[in-house]
Parts: structure tokens; sequence; C-alpha cells
């Protein structure tokens, strides 16, 4: 299937086997932001949102999200990541916050789908903390940055 390592011959889906590849430093960088109404911005900066810290909080989400990719993306493999950060940080031109996620790994395979979740946590999580306010907030532009390690090489965005 046009060079797709996660589907066989036969076009069926599989998990691809890493286990010939070498062990290296892997880095993947992802991310994306929650646009909201200035109100809501307001709320979150100065710390009024009744459920507490949003960007405390969304970012131990993304963490989280980051250590539980292979739990939610099916062909995932676990893999022993040794960091992650995750950065939300509010821009008023937005009005909205910005998130980016490091994820770092030795393996043999790359960490782009945990940086990918990892955002992706934190921005719901900000949206469910605050929707009562605002259902009309928008989760976009989540993409992958840098990915770094093993036969691929590094790749970065434009």
């Amino acid at each position: 299937m046009s060079g797709l390592s996660h589907f066989d011959a036969q076009g069926n889906a599989h998990m691809v086997d890493v286990s010939d590849k070498p062990v290296t430093d892997r880095i993947a960088t992802a991310e994306g932001h929650v646009t909201m109404a200035p109100d809501t911005f307001a709320l979150i900066t100065e710390g009024r949102a009744k459920k507490g810290d949003v960007i405390g909080v969304a970012r131990l989400a993304g963490i989280m999200g980051a250590k539980k990719t292979p739990e939610l993306i099916p062909l995932c493999h676990p893999l022993p990541i040794t960091k992650v950060t995750v950065d939300l940080t509010a821009d008023p031109d937005l009005p909205g916050l910005r998130i980016v996620a490091t994820v770092k790994t030795s393996g043999q395979t790359g960490v782009e789908m945990e940086a990918l979740t990892a955002v992706s946590t934190a921005a719901l999580t900000v949206y469910d903390m605050v929707k009562a306010v605002d259902k009309g907030m928008v989760i976009s532009g989540i993409r992958v940055l840098l990915k770094d390690g093993g036969k691929s090489g590094r790749f970065e965005a434009t």
C-alpha cells in the first residue's frame, strides 16, 4: 500500500515490527491552540475559572495524555518516555492559549504521536474547564513542529 507501514500487503492494518531497529534518542515537538472569546481569555488568565487553574490542569493533562498514547491510538507502540514538557502560553492576539509539547525517549520508534496527543489532551482540557462559559471555543493548528532521531532523520515544519 504505497509505503504505508501500518498496512500489510493485503491492506490490513497491523502494528509495525520495530524489533530490528536500533535504539536511538528521539524527540518530537507539536503545537496547537485554543481560540476563545475575549471574556473567556480574561477568565483564564486572571485565574477566575470556577474549575480552578485551567493552565496548570491542562499542562498535567497533556503530560498524562502523552503517557497514555498507546492506550488511545491503536497501532502506537508503548514507549519508555523519558521527558514530557507541555507549555501553555496566553496569546491575547488569538485570543486564546498556544500549546507546545515536547516528548523524548530512547527507543526504536518515534514520539510524534505522544507529542500530538499531549497537545490534543491539553487543548481538550482547556475546553472542558471553561465550556460552561464559552461553547464556541475552537481547537486548531495541531501539528508536528519537530521530529528527530531514527532512520528517517530530522523533520522541521516550515
